[in-house]
């Protein structure tokens, strides 16, 4: 008789649980992004609609990750209007699969995935792009993606000082006390975002997306050797701010491509690398310590499947979410 199949549905608290430490985060990305710029992993463009108009999107986000034994799909919302209804601005559910049956076998819920994954990014790119003594560090948009690529930056950098802006200058001052203490940082609320470039070794903007930039930062607040992760695309910066970069990055070329088509990207430099030929070796990240360096990340679904089975592979020892009968 055949065994009746099942999966394991994880919730938002289990997927937190079971979650593994920020570093190891970042070491299964690096091993992810190494396989994808040798060109072993298999990645689509993300197909998307946006429900509603004007900036929300809903994206598919499939992956197949040989050597990690991991494929899936993410299916991630990005609703900017959400704050005002007390509801989180991304949201969505990841699929995992077996590699060879092709059964799933989970389903958990994505919030903390991609909040954790997009700053584990961010740390990887700085890697290779930043400064290694970078210790003072940026961050415009102090929600959940401002927390978490503070996180994954001090992992690999001695990160002392931190200068944070919001247009909430309350949200700012919440971001400050509570980073402070959890990481024993200076971190100071500033009032203006010129404050949180200027002087920065690392610069993270992290508002939400939008197709027709604001662009806030100006040419002449970037110092020279400074690094930035422009995790809400190029949101934040004005073109001719970001056109005094040496290089300008991405995590997947392709896909910003895309993005551009869709009336994205529309005033940026040349591309120089993507993540995966950065931690691949095929082309060279920071070759001086006055380069300007850019990367827009934006959010690939080799990170969440790099992710994934940590995840899977800790609940099931904990003995943790619920089993569903396929």
């Amino acid at each position: 008789m055949t065994r009746p199949q099942e999966l394991l549905y994880l919730s938002q608290a289990d997927v937190a649980a079971a979650g593994p430490a920020m570093a190891d985060i970042i070491a299964a990305l690096e091993t992810a992004f190494a396989e994808k710029g040798s060109g072993r992993t298999e990645m689509p463009p993300k197909p998307g609609i946006h429900p509603g108009g004007g900036d929300n999107f809903i994206h598919a986000m499939p992956a197949y990750i040989p050597a990690l034994k991991s494929a899936g799909v993410k299916w991630v919302g990005g609703y900017p209007g959400n704050q005002q209804r007390g509801l989180p601005y991304i949201t969505g559910l990841l699929i995992y699969n077996d590699v060879e049956t092709g059964l799933p076998l989970a389903v958990m819920d994505c919030i903390w995935i991609t909040a954790m994954r997009t700053g584990a990014a961010s740390a990887l790119s700085a890697k290779f792009l930043a400064r290694r003594e970078s210790s003072t560090l940026g961050v415009l948009g102090c929600g959940v993606q401002g927390r978490t690529n503070l996180e994954a930056l001090q992992v690999l950098f001695p990160i002392k000082k931190v200068m944070a802006f919001d247009v909430n200058e309350a949200a700012a001052v919440v971001y400050a006390d509570e980073m402070s203490q959890r990481f024993e940082l200076e971190v100071a609320a500033v009032k203006e975002p010129k404050a949180a470039v200027e002087g920065c070794d690392i610069v993270v903007t992290a508002g939400p997306i939008q197709k027709v930039p604001h662009a806030t930062i100006q040419a002449g607040w970037a110092a020279p050797g400074t690094f930035a992760s422009l995790v809400d695309f190029d949101s934040y910066w004005h073109p001719d701010a970001m056109a005094e970069s040496a290089k300008f990055c991405t995590d997947d070329t392709a896909q910003l491509l895309h993005y551009k088509e869709l009336g994205f990207f529309q005033k940026i430099p040349p591309i120089h690398a993507d993540l995966g030929e950065l931690v691949a070796g095929k082309k060279p990240g920071r070759e001086n310590e006055k380069e300007i360096i850019l990367t827009a990340n934006l959010g690939l679904a080799i990170d969440d499947m790099a992710v994934a089975p940590l995840i899977y592979r800790k609940a099931i020892e904990m003995g943790i979410g619920t089993r569903l009968p396929l």
